[in-house]
Protein backbone atom coordinates (compact mmCIF):
# COMPACT_ATOMS: atom_id res chain seq x y z
CA UNK A 1 0.00 0.00 0.00
CA UNK A 2 1.34 3.68 -0.92
CA UNK A 3 0.97 6.44 0.94
CA UNK A 4 -2.07 8.12 1.00
CA UNK A 5 -4.07 5.07 -0.65
CA UNK A 6 -7.96 4.82 0.57
CA UNK A 7 -10.58 2.23 0.08
CA UNK A 8 -14.20 2.81 -0.79
CA UNK A 9 -16.47 0.20 0.11
CA UNK A 10 -19.70 0.07 -2.51
CA UNK A 11 -22.83 -2.33 -2.22
CA UNK A 12 -24.32 -3.38 -5.08
CA UNK A 13 -28.01 -4.73 -4.85
CA UNK A 14 -31.09 -4.32 -7.18
CA UNK A 15 -33.60 -6.61 -8.79
CA UNK A 16 -31.57 -5.78 -12.04
CA UNK A 17 -28.01 -5.38 -13.35
CA UNK A 18 -26.54 -5.51 -16.63
CA UNK A 19 -22.36 -5.06 -17.01
CA UNK A 20 -21.36 -4.98 -20.83
CA UNK A 21 -18.12 -5.34 -22.18
CA UNK A 22 -17.89 -6.50 -25.51
CA UNK A 23 -21.94 -5.93 -27.34
CA UNK A 24 -22.50 -3.76 -30.17
CA UNK A 25 -25.71 -3.24 -31.84
CA UNK A 26 -28.83 -5.45 -31.47
CA UNK A 27 -27.42 -7.73 -28.90
CA UNK A 28 -26.30 -5.94 -25.42
CA UNK A 29 -25.19 -8.82 -23.34
CA UNK A 30 -23.82 -8.65 -19.71
CA UNK A 31 -20.75 -10.20 -17.65
CA UNK A 32 -21.83 -12.30 -13.99
CA UNK A 33 -19.72 -9.15 -12.10
CA UNK A 34 -19.12 -5.26 -12.47
CA UNK A 35 -17.45 -4.19 -14.79
CA UNK A 36 -14.18 -1.28 -14.15
CA UNK A 37 -16.39 0.81 -16.71
CA UNK A 38 -19.49 0.75 -14.97
CA UNK A 39 -17.76 1.00 -11.66
CA UNK A 40 -16.11 3.95 -13.11
CA UNK A 41 -19.41 5.41 -14.75
CA UNK A 42 -20.88 5.47 -11.72
CA UNK A 43 -18.16 7.63 -10.01
CA UNK A 44 -18.19 10.53 -12.64
CA UNK A 45 -22.05 9.98 -12.70
CA UNK A 46 -22.51 10.90 -8.92
CA UNK A 47 -19.88 13.74 -9.91
CA UNK A 48 -21.86 15.23 -12.51
CA UNK A 49 -18.77 14.96 -14.85
CA UNK A 50 -19.55 14.84 -18.63
CA UNK A 51 -18.18 14.72 -22.02
CA UNK A 52 -14.99 12.50 -22.93
CA UNK A 53 -12.87 13.10 -19.62
CA UNK A 54 -9.97 12.10 -20.75
CA UNK A 55 -7.29 13.46 -17.50
CA UNK A 56 -9.84 12.21 -14.65
CA UNK A 57 -10.21 8.38 -16.45
CA UNK A 58 -6.36 8.24 -17.10
CA UNK A 59 -5.84 9.15 -13.08
CA UNK A 60 -8.35 5.92 -12.21
CA UNK A 61 -6.92 3.81 -14.67
CA UNK A 62 -4.39 2.88 -12.50
CA UNK A 63 -6.02 1.74 -9.66
CA UNK A 64 -6.72 -2.25 -8.57
CA UNK A 65 -10.43 -3.13 -7.99
CA UNK A 66 -11.76 -5.93 -6.30
CA UNK A 67 -15.18 -7.65 -6.57
CA UNK A 68 -17.01 -9.72 -4.71
CA UNK A 69 -20.11 -12.01 -5.59
CA UNK A 70 -22.36 -12.89 -3.30
CA UNK A 71 -25.01 -15.50 -2.38
CA UNK A 72 -27.70 -16.37 -0.06
CA UNK A 73 -26.51 -18.35 2.54
CA UNK A 74 -28.99 -21.15 2.65
CA UNK A 75 -28.48 -23.90 5.12
CA UNK A 76 -30.81 -26.79 5.57
CA UNK A 77 -30.81 -30.54 4.66
CA UNK A 78 -31.50 -32.34 1.17
CA UNK A 79 -31.85 -36.24 0.87
CA UNK A 80 -29.73 -36.01 4.04
CA UNK A 81 -27.19 -33.94 2.69
CA UNK A 82 -26.21 -30.77 4.73
CA UNK A 83 -27.40 -27.47 1.53
CA UNK A 84 -25.45 -24.12 2.25
CA UNK A 85 -25.93 -21.40 -0.53
CA UNK A 86 -27.36 -22.66 -3.43
CA UNK A 87 -26.74 -20.38 -6.38
CA UNK A 88 -29.37 -19.28 -9.47
CA UNK A 89 -29.38 -21.98 -12.17
CA UNK A 90 -29.76 -19.21 -14.29
CA UNK A 91 -29.32 -15.57 -13.21
CA UNK A 92 -29.81 -13.83 -16.75
CA UNK A 93 -33.09 -12.22 -17.86
CA UNK A 94 -33.60 -11.29 -21.74
CA UNK A 95 -35.94 -8.59 -22.90
CA UNK A 96 -36.75 -8.80 -26.39
CA UNK A 97 -37.79 -5.29 -27.67
CA UNK A 98 -38.22 -3.71 -30.87
CA UNK A 99 -37.30 -0.28 -31.06
CA UNK A 100 -39.21 2.02 -33.35
CA UNK A 101 -41.85 -0.03 -33.96
CA UNK A 102 -46.10 0.84 -33.82
CA UNK A 103 -46.18 4.19 -34.86
CA UNK A 104 -48.35 5.82 -37.07
CA UNK A 105 -47.27 7.48 -40.13
CA UNK A 106 -50.20 9.42 -40.56
CA UNK A 107 -49.30 11.37 -37.30
CA UNK A 108 -46.51 13.82 -37.58
CA UNK A 109 -45.63 13.37 -33.92
CA UNK A 110 -45.62 9.66 -34.18
CA UNK A 111 -43.54 9.86 -37.54
CA UNK A 112 -40.70 12.02 -36.33
CA UNK A 113 -39.94 8.52 -34.16
CA UNK A 114 -39.76 6.25 -36.96
CA UNK A 115 -36.17 5.04 -37.64
CA UNK A 116 -35.04 6.81 -40.60
CA UNK A 117 -31.86 6.37 -43.04
CA UNK A 118 -29.13 9.12 -42.84
CA UNK A 119 -30.50 10.80 -45.58
CA UNK A 120 -33.93 11.32 -43.56
CA UNK A 121 -36.12 9.08 -45.76
CA UNK A 122 -37.89 5.90 -44.73
CA UNK A 123 -36.11 2.40 -44.00
CA UNK A 124 -36.39 -0.48 -45.54
CA UNK A 125 -38.87 -2.44 -43.87
CA UNK A 126 -39.94 0.29 -41.59
CA UNK A 127 -36.55 1.04 -40.29
CA UNK A 128 -37.60 -1.16 -36.89
CA UNK A 129 -34.96 -2.38 -34.71
CA UNK A 130 -35.10 -5.79 -33.08
CA UNK A 131 -32.69 -5.74 -29.69
CA UNK A 132 -31.94 -8.22 -26.69
CA UNK A 133 -31.11 -6.58 -23.57
CA UNK A 134 -29.62 -9.17 -21.10
CA UNK A 135 -30.02 -8.46 -17.31
CA UNK A 136 -28.25 -10.16 -14.00
CA UNK A 137 -31.38 -11.02 -11.44
CA UNK A 138 -31.19 -10.47 -7.76
CA UNK A 139 -27.69 -10.26 -7.75
CA UNK A 140 -25.53 -8.70 -5.01
CA UNK A 141 -21.72 -7.53 -5.27
CA UNK A 142 -19.20 -5.82 -2.96
CA UNK A 143 -16.68 -3.47 -5.02
CA UNK A 144 -13.47 -2.57 -2.71
CA UNK A 145 -12.22 0.37 -5.12
CA UNK A 146 -8.52 1.25 -4.23
CA UNK A 147 -7.95 5.05 -5.22
CA UNK A 148 -5.51 8.02 -3.65
CA UNK A 149 -7.02 9.95 -0.64
CA UNK A 150 -7.69 13.51 -3.10
CA UNK A 151 -10.11 10.74 -5.40
CA UNK A 152 -11.44 9.35 -2.51
CA UNK A 153 -12.79 12.30 -0.83
CA UNK A 154 -13.73 13.87 -3.68
CA UNK A 155 -16.08 10.71 -4.91
CA UNK A 156 -17.08 9.84 -1.48
CA UNK A 157 -18.32 12.70 -0.91
CA UNK A 158 -20.53 12.92 -4.32
CA UNK A 159 -21.51 9.56 -3.57
CA UNK A 160 -23.55 10.66 -0.59
CA UNK A 161 -24.65 14.18 -2.60
CA UNK A 162 -24.97 12.47 -6.44
CA UNK A 163 -25.65 14.94 -9.41
CA UNK A 164 -26.98 12.44 -11.11
CA UNK A 165 -28.47 9.10 -10.48
CA UNK A 166 -26.72 6.07 -9.60
CA UNK A 167 -27.79 3.25 -11.90
CA UNK A 168 -26.41 -0.63 -11.92
CA UNK A 169 -25.37 -0.47 -15.40
CA UNK A 170 -28.42 0.80 -17.53
CA UNK A 171 -30.90 3.50 -16.47
CA UNK A 172 -33.42 1.06 -15.57
CA UNK A 173 -31.13 -1.06 -13.14
CA UNK A 174 -31.85 0.67 -9.72
CA UNK A 175 -30.43 0.21 -6.58
CA UNK A 176 -32.41 -0.89 -3.96
CA UNK A 177 -30.03 -0.44 -1.29
CA UNK A 178 -27.18 2.30 -0.16
CA UNK A 179 -24.07 2.17 -2.86
CA UNK A 180 -21.39 4.23 -0.81
CA UNK A 181 -20.73 1.59 2.38
CA UNK A 182 -17.70 4.02 3.51
CA UNK A 183 -14.22 5.16 2.77
CA UNK A 184 -10.96 3.16 4.78
CA UNK A 185 -7.64 3.34 4.98
CA UNK A 186 -6.63 -0.12 4.05
CA UNK A 187 -7.85 -3.52 2.16
CA UNK A 188 -8.49 -5.47 5.10
CA UNK A 189 -10.69 -2.81 6.80
CA UNK A 190 -12.89 -2.73 3.83
CA UNK A 191 -12.82 -5.96 3.26
CA UNK A 192 -13.33 -6.82 7.03
CA UNK A 193 -16.45 -4.36 6.54
CA UNK A 194 -17.77 -6.13 3.71
CA UNK A 195 -18.23 -9.25 5.61
CA UNK A 196 -20.08 -8.05 8.30
CA UNK A 197 -22.19 -6.59 5.65
CA UNK A 198 -22.53 -10.22 3.87
CA UNK A 199 -23.03 -11.38 7.60
CA UNK A 200 -25.90 -9.14 8.14
CA UNK A 201 -28.04 -9.95 5.10
CA UNK A 202 -27.32 -13.78 5.65
CA UNK A 203 -24.81 -13.92 2.05
CA UNK A 204 -21.46 -15.44 1.64
CA UNK A 205 -19.08 -15.15 -1.19
CA UNK A 206 -19.51 -16.95 -4.44
CA UNK A 207 -16.68 -15.67 -6.35
CA UNK A 208 -14.29 -13.27 -6.38
CA UNK A 209 -12.76 -10.86 -9.37
CA UNK A 210 -8.94 -9.63 -8.69
CA UNK A 211 -6.83 -7.59 -10.46
CA UNK A 212 -3.62 -9.38 -9.88
CA UNK A 213 -2.03 -13.26 -10.72
CA UNK A 214 -4.31 -16.24 -8.83
CA UNK A 215 -4.56 -19.58 -8.67
CA UNK A 216 -7.81 -19.18 -10.56
CA UNK A 217 -9.35 -18.76 -14.31
CA UNK A 218 -8.11 -15.47 -15.59
CA UNK A 219 -9.62 -13.72 -17.89
CA UNK A 220 -8.69 -10.96 -20.31
CA UNK A 221 -11.48 -7.52 -20.50
CA UNK A 222 -11.52 -4.33 -23.12
CA UNK A 223 -13.14 -2.37 -19.84
CA UNK A 224 -10.88 0.11 -18.81
CA UNK A 225 -12.08 3.70 -20.13
CA UNK A 226 -9.87 5.46 -21.73
CA UNK A 227 -12.10 7.94 -23.33
CA UNK A 228 -16.06 8.29 -22.60
CA UNK A 229 -18.21 10.44 -24.24
CA UNK A 230 -19.61 9.91 -27.87
CA UNK A 231 -16.70 8.08 -28.94
CA UNK A 232 -15.35 6.07 -26.02
CA UNK A 233 -12.30 4.11 -26.03
CA UNK A 234 -10.86 1.24 -23.47
CA UNK A 235 -8.51 -0.62 -22.98
CA UNK A 236 -7.36 -4.44 -21.50
CA UNK A 237 -7.02 -5.51 -18.37
CA UNK A 238 -6.47 -9.25 -16.79
CA UNK A 239 -8.21 -10.38 -13.83
CA UNK A 240 -8.01 -13.56 -11.80
CA UNK A 241 -11.63 -15.09 -10.86
CA UNK A 242 -11.59 -17.26 -8.33
CA UNK A 243 -14.46 -19.19 -7.08
CA UNK A 244 -15.23 -20.36 -3.47
CA UNK A 245 -15.43 -23.48 -3.65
Amino acid sequence: MTMGTKYLLLWLEGPLQSWGVDSKFGRRESLRFPTKSGIYGIFLSSLGAQGPQVDLLKKLAGFKQFVISCLPRVSGQKDGIDVIGTPQSNPFLMDFQMVGSGYDEKDPWQKMLIPKKSDGSAAVGGGSKMTYRYYLQDATFVIIQELDSSLADSIANSMQNPVFDIYLGRKNCVPTDFVYRGTYDSFDEASAMAGTLMEDKNLEVSFTVAEEKGDGDQMVLNDVPVQFGQFKRYRDRTVTITKND
